[in-house]
């Protein structure tokens, strides 16, 4: 799902006019710096194996982090470099919930003290495979990055390549730093709990991600004014995917099949946490069916991670549930999401051999 990252207009705010069951409003973050843009030319992944996922989530308190955690040890414990960054700006925990202490150098220390390269700010967690970048926390503006500290490290990330994988641990909501982060990532995995409320959240962020995304490229095709009809609550307002790309399509076939393709690789990857019952585990399949009839997009359904209380045992222990309890039901819900993810990778999810 990685965007072509194009600059994007400062003034727009994520839209309010696509409807999917219990769908709210959400404004653009307070402090977001002007001549917002994101940077241009993504390079590709040409002949290495590293994959970027970001983990976000429309609230706090879903479980964001412990999944973040979690899904690093699995990877890693399958044979796998990983590197987690904890890019909560502003609300930093990551290194907490790996039983790291606090660490003398943070992502603050790279976007701000003159670190130029990301393995400068590494440390390691203890567990063989997987490094840890911690989040910046010695700042009251830490959240809102400026452009140029934001374009620093979206090119370091898009570059980094000692890795097998990077892992993005997001802030809560809808800001466009979170949602920039997000569209980088070729796993842009989503976390939801089986409530009303974190349900209507996720599709605000889903919602949202998404044209973001297409602000990122209205330029590059000419379509300014379809992204305003498209992004307005008046009557009348395009409402898919479909629409979008029809009414490009009645001024140029071969733009409209371009931004089709592309589009449609915008493709969220939907994890349940804390399923407590056998009708929270049918959440994530109710949600993937309900925004592609409504939005006309796909979204996977990655699985769900049973209630188990081992698991705040263990964030309690400042302890990865993995490396506590790899027997319970937590845990194994965990090592099925990597699995999922290895296999969609093309990669095998057991340990590695000599």
């Amino acid at each position: 799902m990685r965007s072509s990252l194009k600059p994007v207009p400062p003034s727009r705010l994520p839209p309010e006019s696509i409807h999917p069951p219990l769908m709210g409003a959400e404004t653009r973050s307070a402090g977001t710096v002007e001549n917002e843009s994101m940077v241009a030319g993504a390079p590709g992944l040409g002949g290495h194996s590293r994959r970027i996922i970001a983990v976000g989530g429309g609230k706090g308190g879903i479980g964001k982090s412990m999944v973040s955690a979690n899904l690093g040890v699995a990877l890693a414990q399958s044979g796998k470099r990983v590197l987690l960054v904890d890019a909560d700006l502003g609300g930093a925990n990551l290194h907490t919930c790996l039983g790291v202490g606090q660490p003398e150098v943070t992502l603050s220390d790279f976007l701000r003290k003159g670190k130029a390269k990301l393995e400068e700010v590494m440390v390691p967690t203890g567990v063989p495979g997987l490094d840890l970048i911690a989040g910046a926390q010695d700042s009251l503006d830490a959240a809102n990055l400026k452009y140029a500290q934001k374009q620093k490290l979206l090119r370091t990330l898009l570059a980094q390549q000692s890795v097998d994988y990077l892992i993005l641990d997001l802030g809560a909501g809808t800001s466009f730093n979170t949602l920039d982060f997000f569209l980088l990532a070729d796993h842009g995995v989503l976390v939801v709990l089986p409530e009303p409320t974190s349900v209507e959240n996720a599709y605000r962020f889903v919602k949202a991600a998404f044209f973001r995304k297409l602000q990122q490229v209205e330029e590059q095709y000419g379509i300014e004014d379809v992204v305003e009809r498209a992004m307005s609550t008046r009557e009348g307002a395009l409402r898919t995917l479909h629409d979008v790309v029809a009414q490009v399509r009645k001024r140029d076939a071969v733009k409209a099949e371009r931004l089709s393709l592309e589009l449609g690789q915008f493709h969220v990857r939907l994890v349940v946490n804390q399923a407590r019952t056998d009708a929270d585990l049918k959440v994530g399949a109710a949600m993937v069916s309900a925004w592609k009839k409504f939005f006309g997009i796909d979204m996977d359904d990655l699985g769900a991670i049973r209630y188990d209380d081992e698991a705040w045992r263990a964030v309690r222990k400042r302890r990865p549930v993995l490396m506590e309890r790899p027997e319970s039901l937590a845990s194994q819900g965990l090592q099925r999401l990597a699995a999922r993810i290895l296999a969609i990778d093309g990669l095998p999810s057991g340990p590695s051999t000599p």
